[in-house]
């Protein structure tokens, strides 16, 4: 079936191991990681992208693909089964005369030129499944054509202590980007890449098609593409957001993340956009007469015979009497026996803890968040 015009493609890379997640990417991609109570991590761009009004999306995966190319399933969920457009999922393939792995973000593109050309858009926008955050991009699709630019990047104030993780750059009073830099040892200013990028399509693809014949190039964004192509002085712009935005790429800001739902001052899930996600069915929650729920998130199915304070429990938790879980992410179907103690943790799906054991630390003895891998059984009296 012939496919019609469209305006903008979405690029969504998904194929990233997250290996400074540890455990919880040991079986499954980082996109797929769960947040928030009843979410995983990709729900946010792909929501992102229904309430922008953007209905053709590519997701481009690689590292252990099984679980998030089941979660998306047909993108039903976030109303992306369409019959022109809707999701589509890219892993690599094999090609008459060769066949390679994604190498890059760029290559990663790069070995998908044909599904974006099918489309023929005027535009790309290339998102990472990593991030936690609400934006609507039609206002940077629509800054991006006001600005008649080859590359507009979305970027965001960090502080400067931080700024040597991202990819940062400098604009004039105009927007117009004049200096990039990926991760660079010394910050020249505190705008950081989010990874958001809309290009105009004829000229990434220039790019790309360049790029991949440089032997040299590492097939990265940051690291080839932005650079030679300021280098090359062609339009490019910032667009500066101003909402709430993490890269939950480690242990510590997934943990943070979590506990930024909590409170009044952190990222709001009920606000302006909804998040969809795929989520099963299940009974409605129960909080017993002797327990005691603070400052917490309990999604449905949970069943809690214990203490919870600043907390987030996922669907299908059960915490037993005298169990107490403080600063802690219980995540789904985990079973948490009779008077164990959790702080400070995140504990992974489908763990079955025994009774009278602590794990983890309160947050003024330790601020290091112990994780307990999925599917573990920890039965012994110990402390972990």
């Amino acid at each position: 079936m012939k496919s019609f015009k469209k305006e903008c493609v979405v690029m969504l890379l998904a194929g990233g191991q997250g290996s400074r997640l540890g455990t919880l990417t040991q079986k499954i991609a980082k996109p797929s990681v769960p947040f928030g109570g009843k979410y995983r991590i990709i729900d946010f761009p792909l929501s992102n992208c229904v309430n922008s009004g953007l209905d053709t999306i590519g997701v481009l995966t690689q590292y252990q693909p099984l679980k998030l190319n089941s979660y998306i399933g047909d993108g039903k969920s976030w109303d992306l089964d369409r019959m022109n457009g809707g999701i589509q999922i890219l892993p690599p393939y094999q090609r008459v005369g060769d066949s390679e792995w994604y190498s890059g973000t760029a290559n990663a593109i790069y070995q998908n030129m044909n599904f974006i050309d099918q489309y023929d858009p005027d535009f790309v926008l290339v998102l990472s499944g990593d991030h936690i955050y609400k934006m609507d991009y039609s206002l940077m699709i629509k800054y991006h054509k006001e600005k008649n630019a080859d590359c507009t990047i979305s970027v965001i104030d960090v502080p400067l202590n931080e700024a040597s993780r991202f990819g940062i750059l400098s604009s004039d009073d105009d927007g117009r980007i004049t200096n990039f830099e990926e991760k660079p040892k010394k910050p020249k200013s505190t705008k950081a890449s989010m990874g958001i990028y809309v290009f105009t399509w004829n000229k990434l693809k220039q790019y790309l098609e360049s790029d991949d014949k440089n032997p040299d190039s590492s097939k990265d964004f940051g690291k080839d593409v932005m650079p030679l192509m300021l280098k090359s002085g062609e339009k490019m712009y910032s667009y500066e957001f101003k909402g709430y935005w993490k890269d939950v790429g480690t242990i510590d800001s997934l943990w943070q993340a979590n506990m930024d739902l909590l409170g009044n001052d952190g990222f709001n899930l009920s606000g302006d956009g909804v998040i969809y996600s795929r989520h099963a069915e299940r009974p409605p929650q129960y909080i017993s007469g002797n327990s005691s729920v603070k400052n917490s998130i309990v999604s449905e199915g949970a069943v809690i015979f214990g203490s919870v304070e600043n907390s987030v429990i996922f669907s299908g938790v059960r915490i037993g009497e005298g169990a107490k879980i403080k600063d802690s992410v219980i995540m789904a179907d985990v079973e948490i026996k009779d008077n164990s103690i959790i702080n400070n943790s995140i504990i992974d799906e489908e763990v079955i803890i025994g009774p009278n054991i602590k794990i983890g630390y309160p947050r003024g003895e330790s601020l290091e968040i112990t994780v307990i891998p999925r599917e573990s059984i920890i039965n012994n009296m110990q402390e972990v």
